[in-house]
Order: structure tokens, then C-alpha cells, then sequence
């Protein structure tokens, strides 16, 4: 799981696309903070805290601290919404995380070992299927990727999530079927086998013609 951090935050009183209008006219980002059983709690982010966790990589999947007016509350980020113009966040959803949390999120795929691939030296490439896989995980356990060894693996090879280890208690979303992470395929660059040498076999004797 990636480090954690800290955001301070201050409580908003109103709600509503008015209010939200005249946070984002201060400077600031209205987000909301929901689960764990409890109300939703409506708060105003620091524009540019936000902005550079959003853009910094790893934001859905890194666990936060919010100081809301003295009250911390851990929280890890659930969505969040973009100016399509300008890019900046307009809005951000978090989800409060208590003790048996568990959380749905999509973690990123790394691939290791290209150089132990036997087909990816013979000129294979590397088709990547998922760059990303959902898993259901402990919200405090959350892996920050998944690493697929390449190790072996030659031109028609597939590997499936079932090859791939993962943490404890981490579970792909998808149960049903070993889908396919990751393929070996072949290509017009590719060098090809040594040849082997095929001796020329001698042809049979015809059959002598038998005497009547």
C-alpha cells in the first residue's frame, strides 16, 4: 500500500450546487465523506492539495487522513470529478474506514523479467490485456500493484490471474473465470527457429515385376 497522508479540511454547513459553487469561488474543493455507518459529512478541500494528490498518481488507492476542524477521520478516496475543460477537480468523494472495512479498487498491473522471456527474445511482444484488475481487499491492505513474472513465459503463452501472487486477503472482483492478464504474441519482426537439417531420404526401389 502506498504511504498514507494527511488533508486538512474545514466542515460545510450547506449543501447543494449553490454551495459547492461558492466553495469552488474561495479557492477550495467540496467533497463529502460517507460509510462506515455514519451521516454523510460534507467538507471544503484546499485546492491545491488536492489537486496535486489527484495528479500524483495512486489517489484511489492510498488511504488519507482528513482533519476536519481537529477531527481526524481516515478515509480512503472513492471518486472524484474534473473540470473537462480546465482539468481541476470540482469534486471528490471519500469513504470513511473503520476497523473491517473492505473496499473494492482497481490496482495496477507491473510486469517483471522481460529480459527471461524466451519469446520476447525471439522478437515476441508483450500484449497486455489489463492494465489494471479490480479486487476486493481490506480497505488497510490495499496493494499499490500486482506484479506479473514473465520468467519462461514464450510466443502463445497467456497468463491467467490465477498465475499471478497476490496478497493476503486481496481477491479479484471477478470469481467466475482465470481471465487472462496478459498474452505473448508474435510478430513480423520475430526471429525465427534455427532450422533444422532434413536428410534427403533415398527413394524405394520400384518392385520387380513378378513372373507370370
Amino acid at each position: 500500500m502506498s504511504d498514507t497522508y494527511e488533508l486538512k479540511a474545514e466542515a460545510r454547513e450547506q449543501v447543494g450546487k449553490g454551495s459547492a459553487r461558492a466553495v469552488r469561488r474561495n479557492g477550495k474543493v467540496p467533497a463529502v465523506i460517507y460509510g462506515d455507518k455514519q451521516p454523510p459529512l460534507a467538507i471544503a478541500l484546499t485546492y491545491k492539495d488536492i489537486f496535486y494528490k489527484i495528479h500524483g498518481g495512486g489517489f484511489l488507492t492510498t488511504i488519507a487522513t482528513i482533519d476536519v476542524d481537529g477531527k481526524k477521520i481516515q478515509v480512503l478516496p472513492k471518486d472524484y470529478q474534473l473540470d473537462p475543460v480546465k482539468d481541476f477537480p470540482v469534486h471528490v468523494d471519500f469513504l470513511r474506514i473503520g476497523k473491517d472495512t473492505e473496499v473494492n479498487v482497481d490496482v495496477p498491473v507491473h510486469f517483471i523479467n522481460e529480459d527471461k522471456s524466451p519469446g520476447i527474445k525471439r522478437g515476441g511482444v508483450l500484449n497486455i490485456v489489463r492494465h489494471e484488475v479490480e479486487f476486493h481487499c481490506p480497505a488497510n491492505a490495499i496493494p499499490e500493484f500486482i506484479t506479473v513474472d514473465l520468467t519462461g513465459t514464450d510466443i502463445g503463452d497467456s497468463i491467467h490471474i490465477s498465475a499471478v501472487k497476490l496478497p493476503a486477503g486481496v481477491k479479484p472482483v471477478i470469481s467466475d473465470r482465470d481471465f487472462t492478464v496478459a498474452t505473448i504474441a508474435g510478430s513480423s519482426a520475430m526471429k525465427p527457429e534455427p532450422e533444422e537439417t532434413v536428410e534427403a531420404a533415398e527413394p524405394e526401389a520400384a518392385p520387380a515385376d513378378e513372373e507370370k
